[in-house]
């Protein structure tokens, strides 16, 4: 019962982690404004401070993600916090524009540090509940997007933006005081269903074989892939669909927040349900995630076609719509780390997870880009549908391609641990047979 309490403990604080730490990240695009008055710089200038953060971020994935899966993953988040809090407050009090360059660029480390979540609550629970616990665990990331907003309007002009980034990293600096102190570390692969009841006598660490062994897996090589598609809609669309509410739909103030907010709710909510449904599945079949995932996509990619085809003037039917489309774009996600968790070693799942989102990372950088490029020659609409539409049917085809090898790959990785619970064994009934003696 106390290992049921502190695992669910866990979630709570790395759900509040990742809650505010999507705050902080996200907060800066309602601040940019105070934040080019303050410097006098230009709309390029202010780009170049996002580009930075997600450069450094991109490059400490696979940095992140080795000392994951070679060290203790709590003590490390506990440290990745620390740095978020103490590099915002190094961005709060920069003293000009090359300073808070330097130190928003330097806020991107931490933010490539949620593969050691993801693979320390594998630990914690089987694979049957991965899904929802990934799910419950990403509903903090819209969540975070609309509190950040919020936070910002309400204090900004109280505080001014240098405030509120003091208290964003002041949380930052608490969470990883009660990261270092309350969260415990689980042994990798504790939760897998063939070490029920044993006791691991044997430390599993990251090891370049287990991690080259990483490519080799073909349910693998069409997840990554997708992954680099698969960014391009909720980058296009957190970057954009405010511009494009207000200018190519005439939406303003009030209603311009309620449906943004109300899409954003929506689209939390379907995280969660998009992992129990993949969780639901998956134990009637090892394709059950890739299946939700792929109807997430291609059902999204309808309903949004018929969202931007309604009229400006129908708002009811528009933001009806909206909210349902935003409800299957999230599906994919939780159900994409539970099949990389469900087909790779313990001691490499930080690894694993750090390419695909090193290779998310590189779409995430091109989507914004791409998309203005078409909505000049175009307009916005025809750039978020476009891009939304089209990567979602090539990501629905690489779950295809996916689900085909994927009950290969999972009989692969469940016989080597039964091969562990049974050397396991051994080494118990060894030592018990030496106290014996003795």
């Amino acid at each position: 019962m106390r290992t049921a309490r502190h695992r669910w403990f866990v979630v709570a604080v790395f759900f509040f982690f990742m809650l505010l730490h999507q705050s902080d990240r996200l907060l800066i695009s309602t601040l940019t404004p105070d934040i080019m008055r303050t410097f006098q710089i230009t709309m390029a200038q202010m780009g170049a401070v996002s580009t930075g953060a997600l450069i450094v971020a991109a490059l400490f994935y696979p940095v992140w993600g080795y000392l994951y899966d070679r060290y203790g993953r709590a003590k490390l988040l506990a440290l990745a916090s620390f740095i978020w809090g103490a590099t915002t407050w190094l961005n709060a009090i920069a003293p000009n524009f090359r300073a808070f360059l330097v130190t928003r660029a330097s806020t991107g480390i931490d933010d490539s540090s949620y593969p050691g979540i993801y693979s320390l609550i594998a630990d914690y629970f089987p694979p049957k509940m991965r899904g929802k616990v990934n799910g419950v665990l990403q509903l903090a990331m819209p969540l975070g997007f609309l509190a950040g907003m919020i936070l910002a309007l309400a204090l900004k002009d109280a505080i001014g933006w240098r405030g509120v980034f003091y208290i964003t990293g002041a949380l930052g600096i608490m969470l990883a005081a009660l990261i270092f102190l309350g969260v415990r570390e689980p042994k990798r692969g504790d939760s897998e269903p063939e070490m029920a009841g044993i006791e691991q006598a044997t430390t599993y660490r990251f090891n370049w074989p287990a991690a080259r062994a990483i490519l080799s897996k073909r349910t693998l090589r069409p997840l990554f892939l997708q992954g680099f598609f698969g960014v391009f809609p909720w980058n296009v669309i957190t970057f954009w669909f405010f511009t494009y509410l207000e200018k190519e739909r005439g939406y303003s103030g009030t209603m311009l927040f309620v449906t943004m907010a109300a899409a954003v709710l929506v689209l939390a909510a379907g995280y969660p349900l998009g992992g129990a449904l993949g969780d639901a599945l998956f134990k009637r079949t090892p394709r059950g995630r890739l299946i939700v995932a792929g109807i997430g996509v291609l059902t999204g990619a309808v309903l949004l076609t018929l969202t931007l085809g309604i009229p400006a003037t129908n708002q009811g039917l528009f933001l009806l719509l909206l909210a349902l489309t935003a409800l299957f774009i999230p599906f994919a996600a939780p159900n994409v780390i539970a099949t990389v968790y469900d087909i790779t070693l313990p001691e490499v799942r930080s690894t694993a997870l750090a390419i695909q989102y090193l290779i998310e990372s590189a779409g995430a950088a091109l989507a914004p880009l791409i998309a203005g490029a078409i909505a000049d020659r175009s307009s916005l609409h025809d750039a978020i549908l476009l891009i939304c539409v089209s990567t979602w049917i090539v990501c629905a085809f690489f779950f295809t391609f996916a689900a085909r090898t994927a009950p290969h790959d999972i009989r692969e990785l469940r016989g080597e641990m039964r091969a562990r619970a049974a050397h396991e064994r051994a080494l118990t009934d060894t030592a018990v047979s030496s106290k014996t003696d003795l």
